[in-house]
């Protein structure tokens, strides 16, 4: 679904991603992972265009290269984005922030999915609540929900479980497989939860300056991969 190679980024004289190659499978949910500042949240930017790079290929199904397009155009293909942090309108209703991801759809389709709701009923039930008044939880199912809109083939999540209750993050991952086995889903997510990317995530990725230092599958995650590259 996607391939990463030779990717190269810069913030200013610091070298952030160093030769990066990944692959992406399709139809299953691979984590990255990695201590602090490593670069896993400047690479989802690089892949939804929010950082230039400098060099290197992000092919997306294959077949369309993704560094010389726009952001918008990234969406239209097909690619759900939550950011860390969420970044919901709090002063907009939660019906409002789900229709702000309608924009991006390339069939212009002006309804929201019933999947959504189906996935997240506490969206149904708060519909006309503001975004801002939700708890961290219901507004990080908002954030998925708004990118779930697109109906996407791929959807990148920068650590979901951040910042918000364990029964909320459990319900999140249970989406994950039922987006993965149900309808088909590409699932990129970056995780710093070992018990939750264990359960959840089919595939790893772990992350050391800015460059993959281990990857396989996820029964594959060792204690002694853990202890060398995450033991803070």
């Amino acid at each position: 679904m996607l391939t990463i190679d030779k990717l190269n980024q810069y913030y200013g004289e610091s070298h952030t991603l160093w030769d990066l190659d990944l692959r992406v499978p399709t139809g299953a949910c691979t984590c990255v992972m990695g201590r602090n500042g490593v670069g896993k949240t400047t690479l989802m930017k690089a892949i939804m265009g929010e950082v230039a790079v400098a060099s290197g290929s992000v092919r997306y199904a294959d077949e369309v290269e993704l560094t010389r397009r726009q952001v918008e155009e990234r969406s239209r293909l097909g690619i759900g984005y939550v950011p860390q942090g969420r970044q919901i309108f709090p002063l907009l209703t939660v019906e409002e922030n789900l229709r702000t991801g309608l924009a991006a759809r390339s069939d212009g389709k002006k309804t929201i999915p019933e999947r959504v709701f189906e996935l997240f009923p506490v969206l149904d039930e708060m519909k006309h609540r503001r975004g801002g008044d939700l708890s961290g939880g219901q507004q990080q199912q908002l954030a998925i929900g708004r990118a779930l809109v697109l109906e996407p083939r791929l959807l990148i999540l920068d650590e979901p479980g951040e910042g918000i209750q364990p029964n909320i993050i459990a319900q999140i991952g249970e989406v994950i497989r039922k987006l993965i086995v149900e309808d088909g889903l590409t699932v990129l997510l970056v995780e710093q939860k070992l018990p939750f990317a264990r359960k959840y995530a089919d595939n790893f990725v772990i992350m050391d300056r800015g460059s993959p230092v281990a990857h396989g599958e996820i029964v594959e995650l060792s204690d002694a991969l853990i202890k060398k590259h995450l033991t803070v």
